[in-house]
């Protein structure tokens, strides 16, 4: 049977591949993290990591006993969270973060609602760059974030769909294809489009960034952007294109930029995320407070 303490440092090592870092984030001297392990490998019978004075990584065994053990580990400190917030009620501080104005208008509009039904708990909204959204989310930087749904991220949770769009393809205003009404996925063999930031998870970099066309011809791609204007101001001077939903001809209308619809891609989705291991109370509440501003 493993301790709490050790329960704490192995997962949180398996997470971080850093003794520092790890100790940091358990408030705890180095050695006494290392001891720990060295302690619980023991018990084992073989290592959980592989150590060099570089690098630190989960051996077979270490990798199978962290999927063996997480889910459950996540399940328990949940339910103990939400123990906890019945006990204390809806209090403090609930941090959330988002991309682009149109996140920030629908957060914006869910906090006020979430203030009201909830008055001893207060709304922190934080505008997150692109490739911010999911480091602040596992950093604990933030409780919960709106971000762009694609296929299930380990370790964090998610709401229902909270809105869908159509996706379109952001050009030069100069470009050939801005002349056009619409414009096909296999279109995008024709243009380079510039990547995300490689802190993305991968799962989102390949559907906003695909590396073929759906019949398999190649698709160029230009380096990352580290935010949403750099994207458009590069769009805006030839060196490329990007894919983005309907919202943007709202909030982000530019004379250099014209928005094209993709009409055979399927739409952009976009739900609330947080850490699976820390559903509290508070982000539930705000999350129905979002599905409610929305009529959903």
């Amino acid at each position: 049977m493993m301790e709490r303490h050790e329960l704490d440092a192995f997962l949180t090592l398996a997470q971080e591949l850093h003794f520092g870092r790890t100790a940091e984030r358990l408030h705890l001297p180095t050695t006494r993290v290392s001891q720990t392990i060295a302690k619980l490998e023991r018990r084992v019978g073989v290592p959980l990591f592989n150590r060099t004075s570089r690098h630190v990584e989960l051996t077979a065994v270490g990798r199978q006993l962290e999927q063996d053990i997480r889910p459950a580990w996540a399940s328990i400190t949940a339910a103990f969270g939400r123990a906890v917030d019945t006990g204390r009620g809806l209090t403090g501080t609930l941090r959330v973060a988002f991309v682009g104005a149109a996140g920030g208008q629908l957060l914006a509009g869910a906090a006020e609602l979430f203030r009201g039904r909830e008055p001893g708990c207060q709304v922190q909204l934080r505008e997150a760059q692109i490739g911010e959204v999911f480091p602040w989310l596992r950093d604990h930087e933030v409780d919960a974030a709106l971000a762009h749904r694609t296929a299930p991220e380990p370790g964090l949770a998610c709401s229902p769909t909270l809105i869908r769009e159509a996706r379109m393809l952001a050009v030069p205003s100069g470009h050939p294809l801005s002349r056009q009404e619409s414009v096909s996925l296999e279109d995008l063999a024709r243009v380079k489009l510039l990547r995300l930031p490689e802190s993305v998870p991968d799962s989102l970099q390949q559907d906003r960034t695909p590396s073929t066309t759906p019949q398999g011809r190649p698709i160029e791609h230009v380096h990352a952007s580290a935010t949403f204007n750099e994207i458009l101001t590069r769009i805006g001077s030839g060196e490329g294109c990007f894919v983005v939903g309907a919202q943007v001809r709202r909030y982000y209308a530019r004379p250099d930029v014209a928005y094209v619809l993709l009409r055979d891609a399927p739409p952009l989705e976009w739900s609330l995320f947080w850490r699976a291991d820390s559903a509290t109370a508070r982000v539930r509440a705000f999350c129905d407070s979002a599905l409610r501003v929305l009529g959903l």
